[in-house]
């Protein structure tokens, strides 16, 4: 398989890392991130999904668990903004370098402002989309926020 943008920073940075990959043609009906808890049989509070918003027009990625859905108040609050919105899916994937449904906080052409759900410190690794449809990262989450800059906060309901 072909390094992905995130793999490569991940490979940079010298992060410890396992690929996962499965079929996420298997999965029609699903979302994307309840497709990867199916496939690879994890808990879905450790499987983390990527969703590119707006606060106040600026373009924010906001990664929360896929058990659970993302919360636009808490994260305006997080990042001290008055209003967030999700952003439309051509300028996520403008943005990010990645499609819809394999978008990876890590690697992204432009590093955008990102924010971490705090329930993921919970866990001694999580899993992130490795930039491509079918193929998941997992991590420590402490690397995760030191590559991505993020901040962490409860943005997750």
């Amino acid at each position: 398989m072909a390094a992905t943008p995130a793999v490569r920073a991940l490979e940079r940075a010298r992060v410890a890392h396992v690929l996962h990959s499965y079929d996420p043609d298997h999965a029609a009906g699903q979302g994307h991130g309840e497709a990867a808890v199916a496939a690879l049989g994890t808990d879905p509070r450790q499987v983390l999904k990527t969703l590119v918003t707006r606060v106040d027009g600026a373009l924010t990625v906001a990664v929360v668990p896929v058990a659970g859905s993302l919360d636009l108040k808490a994260l305006a609050a997080a990042t001290g903004g008055r209003r967030a919105a999700m952003a439309e899916p051509a300028d996520a994937e403008r943005a990010t370098g990645y499609v819809v449904g394999g978008i990876s906080p890590l690697g992204q052409r432009r590093a955008l402002p990102t924010v971490l759900d705090a329930s993921a410190l919970g866990f001694a690794t999580v899993l992130v989309s490795a930039g491509r449809r079918g193929v998941q990262v997992e991590l420590a989450p402490a690397d995760l926020v030191r590559l991505t800059r993020a901040r962490t906060a409860p943005i997750a309901r």
